[in-house]
């Protein structure tokens, strides 16, 4: 019997302001450091909050690109995914009050398939419509293109 995991679920996670700067964040057995670089008066011992956000749109597009491959049978082999972001952080800075702090995200999303292209236009349809980080963008007003490079085998 295959066992269906929960589609509703929580999750908790604790933080420590280690300095103005580094925060240390708990999740589960993990620990992750967040920081700023020391340009803007951090440590550099991780990665900006803001990346991490993005780090999050990439390990979602890359899980929820593998679960609809195997829902439909399509090979991946060898992806990799990069994320161009533009930034507006006059919200960040103090500086104004703003709405949409990542006006255009540009996800470069490249892999190696034996599957044909009907299969793919598949993955590219639903990719958007199941990442929840990336549904979580563009309901906030982020235009996320997904640039697709594909080398069939």
């Amino acid at each position: 019997m295959k066992i269906r995991p929960k589609t509703i679920w929580s999750m908790t996670l604790d933080g420590t302001g280690d300095t103005p700067t580094k925060t240390t964040v708990r999740s589960r057995d993990l620990t992750v450091t967040m920081d700023e670089p020391k340009d803007r008066g951090g440590t550099n011992l991780g990665m900006m909050p803001l990346e991490t956000m993005m780090a999050g749109l990439i390990g979602c597009t890359n899980v929820v690109s593998h679960k609809i491959a195997n829902a439909n049978d399509i090979d991946i082999e060898d992806m990799s995914v990069r994320a161009e972001v533009t930034v507006n952080s006059s919200g960040t800075r103090l500086v104004k009050e703003i709405d949409v702090p990542f006006p255009e995200i540009r996800l470069y999303i490249e892999f190696t398939t034996a599957s044909d292209r009907a299969a793919v236009d598949i993955l590219k349809r639903d990719l958007r419509r199941y990442c929840a980080v990336s549904k979580v963008l563009q309901q906030a007003g982020s235009k996320v293109e997904e640039i697709w490079t594909i080398h069939h085998r």
